[in-house]
């Protein structure tokens, strides 16, 4: 990822509001507000979006937004106004979580919360460059069962929550892990 997405990516999700960046509730700003509080040019932003390896960003005329991965601290979007920008979907196969082995215990307890962020990203396949981190020590299968699961524009999957038992899998390497009591 270039140096302009991260810095596009970065606004987006994460400081909007701490820079005084004017955004819709589903995350949509002004691409000249942007282009200003980045110092940058439409082309390097054209660039930018472009190139991003995971299609984070999102450009619709003159607005651009992050599909997915928002901060909620300090941020002026919400949960409900990016649901209703989502499509919601019925997945009928397992879903994967990229996580550590330090969060297992945790994991295993109270499922997978957002954290910081407004939904847990899960990714549709074990090997997909969407919605799931590049180095994790885990993958976790989820079944989706009875979840509530979104598909942002770029194909990243996304849940409200993820409650324990909803955890069914996990990659073969690790499973005595996960299982130990």
């Amino acid at each position: 990822m270039s140096r302009d997405s991260r810095r596009i990516s970065r606004l987006l999700r994460h400081t909007a509001g701490e820079r005084g960046l004017t955004m819709s509730a589903d995350g949509w700003a002004s691409i000249e507000d942007v282009l200003r509080l980045l110092e940058m040019d439409r082309r390097s932003l054209d660039t930018a979006v472009d190139q991003n390896d995971k299609q984070r960003l999102q450009v619709d005329g003159e607005r651009i937004r992050a599909c997915q991965g928002h901060s909620l601290a300090g941020m002026p979007v919400t949960r409900e106004a990016l649901e209703n920008s989502w499509e919601r979907v019925y997945p009928d196969h397992l879903l994967w979580h990229g996580t550590t082995y330090q969060a297992l215990d945790g994991i295993k307890a109270h499922g997978l919360l957002p954290g910081r962020r407004t939904h847990v990203h899960l990714a549709p396949s074990k090997d997909s460059q969407v919605g799931r981190r590049t180095a994790v020590d885990v993958l976790l299968g989820v079944d989706p069962g009875d979840l509530v699961v979104y598909r942002a524009p770029n194909g990243v999957l996304l849940a409200p929550f993820v409650q324990p038992d909803a955890i069914v899998g996990v990659d073969a390497v690790h499973r005595a892990r996960w299982s130990a009591s």
